[in-house]
C-alpha cells in the first residue's frame, strides 16, 4: 500500500484551495495534542496521589494482620508459624481497643494500640513518623498523633488520662512521643501504648488482638494470606492492608477511571475535527478521486488513502501530546512549582507518578479514536462514482 500512503501524505502536506481545510487540520492536530497531554498529566497526578496515600496506609499499618474474633494468647507457636511462612520478614503482637482520652477539660475518643516497641519498628514505619520524642514508653508513656496533640494542646511530658470500659476511673500516662503519618484519621484518632499497659487498661491479661506482619512486597501479599489461612485454620482471620482499606482503594480507582473517561472526551472532540477536515478534503479532491478510479484504483484503495490521512493527523497530534504531557510531568516532579495547602492535603506539592501502562493506554486510545473518526469520510470517498466526479470538471 505504498502509493496510497504517498497520496495521503501529499493531500496532508499540499496547499489546499480552501485554506480553511488546512486550518481545520491544524486545529485537529492541536486538539488531539492538548487532549492527550491533559490526560497524561491528570492521570499521572492522580497516580501520584494514589501512591502517596497507599504509602501512608502501609506505613501506619502492617502489611497484613492475623486476628481472632475474641482475641488470642500470644503464643510462641503462632509467632513461629507466621515467621516460617515464605516472604514474611517480621511480625509483632498487638492489642487494640477503644478508650477516652482526657486532658484537663478536653475529652475525645481514640483507638488505643498496644505494641511491643522493638518489634513494631520492624513491621511499620512508626519510628520514621515520630516527629517529637521517640518510640519509648518507660513506665507510663504514650505516643499520640500530631492532630490529637494540637486539638488537646499537648506537648512532650504532658500528662493525660485514658478511660476504658474496663477501667472507668482512668489511668494516667505521660506523652513520650508525637507522630505524624500524614493521614488525618490516624493522626487524630490513634495512640500507642506498651502492650502490657494496654492489657491492663482493657483488663485483658495474656491476650492480644492479633499479629501484625510485614511482607517482602506490600503489593504481593495474596499468596501469604492464603498460606496463613491454610496453616492457622478457620478460627483465625487474615486480612491484608488492602482488605482493611478496600473502600478507599475502590474509590480512588473509580475516581481515576472516571477522570480518564471525562478527559477522553477532549480527544473525541478533537477527532471530530479530523472527520470534518477529511470530509472537506473529499469534497475538494472529488476530481482526483474520479481520476484515480478511472485509472484502476479500487474502493478499498480510495478508502485507505483518506483513512491514512486521518490516521497521520491523529498520530501527529498523539505524538506531540505525549511529548508535551511527559515534559509537563517531568517539570511538575522536578521543580514542584504548584503548591497545595498542606493543612488540607498533608503534602505541599503535587505528587506525580508517570506509569508506562497509563501512557500506553492513553496513546492507544487516542490512535484508535483517531482511526474511528476516519471511517465515515473514507467510506464516502470510496463510494464516489468516477463518471459523476469528472462530469463537470
Amino acid at each position: 500500500m505504498g502509493w496510497q500512503l504517498f497520496v495521503a501524505l501529499r493531500y496532508l502536506t499540499s496547499k489546499h484551495k480552501e485554506k480553511f481545510i488546512s486550518i481545520i487540520s491544524l486545529i485537529s492536530v492541536l486538539g488531539v495534542a492538548v487532549g492527550v497531554a491533559a490526560l497524561i498529566v491528570v492521570i499521572a497526578v492522580m497516580s501520584g496521589f494514589d501512591n502517596d496515600l497507599k504509602e501512608k496506609m502501609i506505613g501506619t499499618n502492617a502489611h497484613m494482620v492475623v486476628e481472632a474474633e475474641y482475641g488470642m494468647k500470644p503464643s510462641d507457636e503462632i509467632f513461629s508459624t507466621v515467621m516460617a511462612t515464605p516472604h514474611v520478614l517480621a511480625a509483632s503482637f498487638y492489642l487494640q481497643g477503644q478508650a477516652l482520652i482526657r486532658s484537663n477539660e478536653n475529652v475525645t475518643g481514640v483507638i488505643v494500640k498496644g505494641i511491643d516497641p522493638v518489634r513494631e519498628e520492624q513491621v511499620s514505619k512508626i519510628k520514621a513518623y515520630i516527629t517529637k520524642g521517640a518510640v519509648y514508653f518507660g513506665e507510663d508513656g504514650i505516643i499520640i498523633g500530631s492532630e490529637l496533640a494540637a486539638r488537646l494542646k499537648l506537648k512532650l511530658g504532658d500528662t493525660i488520662s485514658l478511660v476504658s470500659q474496663s477501667d472507668t476511673k482512668g489511668e494516667k500516662f505521660k506523652v513520650t512521643g508525637i507522630f505524624t503519618s500524614g493521614m488525618y484519621e490516624y493522626d487524630m484518632n490513634l495512640v500507642y501504648l506498651d502492650i502490657k499497659k494496654a492489657q491492663g487498661l482493657f483488663a485483658a491479661p495474656n491476650l492480644v488482638s492479633g499479629v501484625s506482619i510485614k511482607a517482602d512486597d506490600a503489593f504481593d501479599v495474596l499468596g501469604i494470606k492464603n498460606e496463613l489461612r491454610k496453616k492457622l485454620g478457620p478460627e483465625f482471620t487474615v486480612r491484608t492492608w488492602m482488605d482493611m482499606n478496600k473502600n478507599l482503594i475502590a474509590a480512588l480507582k473509580l475516581e481515576k477511571t472516571v477522570m480518564f473517561l471525562i478527559l477522553t472526551l477532549i480527544v473525541i472532540v478533537a477527532c471530530l475535527n479530523i472527520a470534518s477536515a477529511l470530509i472537506m478534503t473529499v469534497l475538494e479532491k472529488t476530481k482526483d478521486i474520479g481520476i484515480l478510479k478511472a485509472i484502476g484504483a479500487s474502493n478499498d484503495n480510495i478508502m485507505a488513502i483518506f483513512a491514512m490521512e486521518g490516521a497521520l493527523i491523529g498520530s501527529l497530534g498523539t505524538l506531540l501530546g505525549t511529548g508535551l504531557g511527559m515534559t509537563l510531568c517531568w517539570c511538575l516532579k522536578t521543580y514542584k512549582f504548584i503548591s497545595l495547602p498542606q493543612e488540607i492535603y498533608y503534602i505541599d506539592k503535587l505528587p506525580v507518578k508517570l506509569e508506562l501502562q497509563d501512557v500506553s493506554l492513553i496513546v492507544i486510545s487516542s490512535l484508535v479514536i483517531s482511526l474511528i473518526a476516519t471511517i465515515y469520510p473514507a467510506y464516502k470517498a470510496s463510494k464516489l462514482d468516477p463518471t459523476e466526479a469528472l462530469r463537470y470538471e
